[in-house]
């Protein structure tokens, strides 16, 4: 049996009803067991969670059968990261620093379709998350930063919306729980009904290879689930990972799963490739971070540039992500095409720069490398390639998010 790696942790904060009964729990990021606020705020933190609630540590021991209140950004919301979990036990927080514009209500409304439920984390009146008032099952609203005269007339304005269920947060003194609970709150939240508690798991990490050569399986149009299976069969962390991703009460497979290949069978490809990009973005806290942010960004301006030359999206993706592992791991692309077992035309890309895709991949090489006679004789205008990678670059900024400490 292979050591752990290390423990995980995952902060949880009790939410109660108007008789003291649990409710649900927020799940919080933790970096030890003996954080007391979290250090991270965004994709990361998020998806930290997720892999260490569903994965590692499990919702059961977690939650119970409570619901589970889960902090998302504005890329879990919009799409650009997967959310792979059904909605029966699970609360979207939808964090006051999105901001709002059509994408992210419309991406809200097909969540709610679907059946998720959405709550307004620290709503104030007036700072533009209105128009999600219709589509909320529950507001939460912060005691201690709202004066009592804003506190009253936010609840009344609440009240207006017949299906929503409010919820004091950040209640940290008994007068303050009395002041919530004279207000009509439906439910509550804060330090003086119970902090939040640090849970923690030993963890076995997947072998960085190991995640991207599953993603590398699961972005083509045929998928070879046996090599699937022995891949995940061959890596102690990833097989517990999704096996508990499969076991997971939350995901509402209909049976339990007791072997891997159960575990692939029933996951399927789409969620499969949802938690192998939750585990790649929940580990990019590596020392690696720089070169895995260089790998996402190549494979994204691929991706771009393909939709420009009529190239599949998939397999330019696959080119430039197995380019910039292989000089991450500083390995020849060959011998990863081998293990990887891709297509011909891809390989072809990725041992001698043949054909399309390879001609693609000349293409972003020169970027990277400032050759403006390359990029002049190119079949692609130079700005249509620099749009190209500016938006590989956002796009791997929206994952790898920026610090920002929560208060």
């Amino acid at each position: 049996m292979l050591p752990p790696s290390g423990a995980v942790h995952v902060g949880r904060q009790p939410i109660f009803d108007r008789f003291g009964v649990v409710h649900g729990y927020e799940l919080l990021f933790r970096g030890d067991a003996g954080a007391v606020e979290a250090g991270e705020r965004g994709a990361y933190a998020t998806s930290r969670v997720l892999i260490t609630a569903f994965t590692e540590i499990g919702i059961e021991p977690l939650c119970g059968r409570h619901l589970c209140f889960v902090n998302l950004t504005r890329e879990f919301l919009v799409g650009d990261l997967p959310l792979p979990f059904d909605h029966e036990q699970v609360v979207l927080e939808i964090l006051e620093t999105v901001d709002l514009d059509d994408e992210v209500v419309a991406a809200v409304a097909r969540l709610v379709a679907q059946g998720y439920r959405v709550a307004l984390d620290d709503y104030v009146f007036g700072l533009g998350h209105e128009p999600l008032l219709e589509l909320a099952a529950y507001v939460k609203i912060d005691v201690l930063e709202t004066p009592p005269a804003r506190l009253a007339e936010t609840v009344a304005r609440c009240r207006k919306y017949g299906h929503l269920q409010l919820v004091a947060e950040r209640l940290e003194t008994p007068g303050q729980l009395d002041r919530a609970r004279d207000l009509g709150f439906d439910y509550f939240q804060g330090y003086v009904l119970g902090r939040p508690q640090v849970v923690s798991a030993a963890a076995l990490s997947p072998s960085r290879l190991a995640r991207v050569e599953l993603l590398s399986l699961l972005v083509g149009p045929s998928i070879p689930l046996a090599r699937v299976v022995g891949l995940v069969t061959s890596d102690p962390a990833l097989s517990l990972r999704l096996m508990a991703a499969a076991n997971a009460d939350a995901l509402g497979l209909p049976v339990k799963v007791s072997s891997v290949h159960e575990a692939v069978l029933l996951l399927g490809v789409g969620r499969l490739r949802d938690w192998a990009t939750l585990m790649l973005v929940s580990d990019l806290d590596d020392p690696g971070t720089h070169q895995l942010s260089a790998a996402i960004t190549r494979a994204r301006m691929c991706q771009n540039i393909a939709a420009r030359m009529e190239l599949p999206p998939e397999a330019a993706f696959t080119v430039g992500l197995v380019s910039a592992v292989a000089e991450l791991l500083d390995q020849p692309a060959a011998e990863l095409t081998v293990r990887l077992s891709l297509s011909q035309d891809v390989t072809e890309a990725l041992v001698d720069g043949a054909g399309p895709l390879g001609e693609l991949l000349s293409l972003v090489a020169a970027y990277e490398a400032s050759d403006l006679p390359m990029l002049l004789a190119a079949p692609l205008p130079v700005e249509a390639t620099a749009r190209a990678y500016l938006d590989a670059v956002a796009y791997t900024g929206q994952i790898i998010a920026p610090r920002r400490a929560e208060r």
